[in-house]
Formats: structure tokens, C-alpha cells, sequence
């Protein structure tokens, strides 16, 4: 794809003159609004554009079962400004998903009928395995070229995905995989997010233990027994955040974080540091900031179950997933996934 083997910049150009010149993704989760314009080149494709908002589309959704009116009119908001981009770029390939909020409130597909209408956009409800297959062929070029095994999780708002594969000749190929139920608004929402003490902390880990457990032991029954993959790949905010606060980086930078490597102790040593600060502590690192602060802990307790259960001695930060999937999908659909349309 790129420099990463994934996601490059595109240097600047003039709005194209025809609609097949870029390609769109769009990505409508629990918490965030993401989309990413980007044109085929020789080295993958290259981003011309792109746009990240955190909604929370399912803020209440655990409760109510149901989107909420205030909810509903933040994302559209985001919304619009995805449908600008889109128009303005003249983007005729196009694909724009909707995940774990759409698929499991009672008003998801009134929802999506709301955006046809109100901003012209057509969303598409995908299933848990689509959504696991994108991101982990989003994430997978940042995979270890000699690692025969590999675990890609990806931890969202409303679910994580959880993708155990394994080396198949020249490529990696999913053997199994899994969508827990489980994701960093819905355990914060659970168990509360802002003030966390070490037992709210350790209880958020024991409600997620069991069902990590059960893919794990899932995978050892396809194994012959092994759990333990020559690496973790994670793909979401969580383990972005955790990175750059390991890093201790004034700002976000995803050029440092996409593609770094995290040892298993450092991960446990920022969780226990960011579980002794106070909320406003974690409202005030750049590399968390208030739209984070309530959530951080859960996807902590998230990643280290992942880690306590697939004993891996590092992980792979991804800063890319299921746009970026969805994309090179697209692309080598076309047959224009490395190449360079003028």
C-alpha cells in the first residue's frame, strides 16, 4: 500500500475530473465516524483526504436498545461532512459501512433510512464476520513476514474482533476468528469509565475473561493445542492510545505509532499508569483527551485479557483497519490496487 505497506499521503492534486479517480470508505461505529478518500498508486493506494469524528452513535444503546435523538443528530452531522468530501472529490467508487450500534439497536435500519433521506448517503449495515474480515485485511501488511502465526484483534465501541491466522504458502490466512459482544463503550457504560478504582478495573477483566477464554480455547482445539501466536496485531483507539502514551508524545503522531512494536510489559506498565490517574489526568495527556478519558480503562482491560490470554511477547500497533480493508478490496476488485490512474 504504501511506505507502511499501507496508507500513504498522496501529495496535493487538483479536484479529479471524473468520478473514478478516487475511491471512499467509511466506517460508522459504536463511538467514531471515519472516513478515508484515497486514489490507486504503484505503491498500494495513497490518502487524498480524510475525516475522524467520535459520535457516539451507541452512547445508551446497552440500556435502551434503541439509538438516541441526540446520539442520532451528532453523527448525522459528521455525516455531512463525509458526503462533502465525497462530492467535492468526485468519489464514484464507494463503499460506507455501519457496524455494532446499527446492527444491534431496534431502530438501526430507521437510522440508516434517516441518512439515505436527510444527507444522501447510502450506508450499508455489515455483519460481524465482514467487519473482522476488512480490518484484518486492512491491518495485515503490518503482519511479521516470517511469522507463521498471528492474532489481529480489533477493539471497537460496541464489539472487538478477534482473528486467529496462520501462514498458508506466501500468505497469512484467517482460521478462525470471532465478534465478542464487548467493546469500550459498552464495558464503560457497564461498569462506569470516569472514576475507576483497581477493583472496578479488575471486574471489568473478569466479566471479559471468559469470553476471550473461549475463543482461545477454540483456537488450541484448530492448533493441536497452541495459543500462542509469534505476535499480536491490534487495530483500534485503544491500543493507538497506549502506544502513544508509551512513546510519550506531546501530540499524537501516527507516523510514530503505526507500525511500532510494544512489548507485553510495556502494555501492562501504561494500564497500571493510566488506572492510577484521575479523570482529569487522562482528560489532560494529548494522547488520550477528553473524548477518550471514560473509555480508556475499558479498552485496557480488553487488551491485557486479549494479551493474558494469547501470550504473545509482543504486539504490533496498527493505526489503520477497516477503511483501509475495505479500500484495497475495492481496488483489487478494479484491478487498480497498485496502480496509478492519471
Amino acid at each position: 500500500m504504501s511506505s507502511l505497506k499501507g496508507e500513504a499521503r498522496a501529495s496535493p492534486k487538483q479536484r479529479p475530473e471524473r468520478g473514478d479517480a478516487y475511491y471512499g470508505a467509511l466506517d460508522l461505529g459504536t463511538n467514531n465516524c471515519r472516513l478515508l478518500i484515497a486514489s490507486p498508486e504503484p505503491s498500494g493506494f495513497a490518502v487524498v483526504d480524510a475525516f475522524s469524528r467520535i459520535v457516539r452513535l451507541g452512547e445508551g444503546l446497552t440500556g435502551r436498545g434503541a439509538l438516541s435523538e441526540p446520539a442520532m443528530k451528532r453523527t448525522i452531522d459528521a455525516l455531512r461532512i463525509c458526503a462533502n468530501k465525497l462530492t467535492w472529490h468526485r468519489v464514484g467508487r464507494r463503499r460506507l459501512v455501519a457496524t455494532e450500534a446499527c446492527r444491534m439497536a431496534a431502530n438501526g435500519e430507521e437510522f440508516i433510512a434517516r441518512v439515505r433521506e436527510e444527507v444522501g448517503l447510502e450506508l450499508e449495515i455489515i455483519g460481524r464476520e465482514m467487519e473482522a474480515r476488512l480490518a484484518a485485511v486492512g491491518a495485515e501488511p503490518l503482519l511479521a513476514e516470517d511469522a507463521e502465526t498471528a492474532l489481529i484483534f480489533d477493539i471497537g465501541g460496541g464489539s472487538t474482533e478477534l482473528m486467529w491466522l496462520a501462514r498458508q504458502d506466501e500468505r497469512h490466512e484467517i482460521l478462525t476468528w470471532t465478534s465478542l459482544a464487548a467493546g469500550v463503550v459498552t464495558v464503560s457504560e457497564r461498569f462506569g469509565g470516569v472514576d475507576v478504582d483497581g477493583a472496578k478495573y479488575d471486574s471489568m477483566r473478569m466479566f471479559l475473561r471468559p469470553m476471550i477464554a473461549s475463543f482461545a480455547d477454540r483456537v488450541r482445539s484448530r492448533t493441536g493445542g497452541a495459543a500462542e501466536p509469534a505476535h499480536l496485531l491490534g487495530t483500534s483507539g485503544t491500543v493507538t492510545t497506549i502506544a502513544g502514551v508509551q512513546l510519550g508524545l506531546r501530540r499524537y503522531d501516527r507516523a510514530r505509532v503505526d507500525g511500532c512494536w510494544l512489548k507485553r510489559d510495556d502494555i501492562a506498565r501504561v494500564c497500571a499508569e493510566l488506572l492510577a490517574m484521575s479523570y482529569d489526568e487522562r482528560m489532560d495527556n494529548a494522547c488520550i483527551g477528553r473524548d477518550r478519558a471514560d473509555l480508556v480503562l475499558a479498552g485496557c482491560a480488553i487488551l491485557e485479557e486479549i494479551c493474558r490470554a494469547f501470550p504473545a511477547s509482543r504486539i504490533r500497533v496498527a493505526d489503520r483497519g477497516l477503511r483501509e480493508g475495505i479500500l484495497t478490496l475495492m481496488m483489487k476488485t478494479d484491478g487498480t490496487y497498485g496502480t496509478e490512474i492519471a
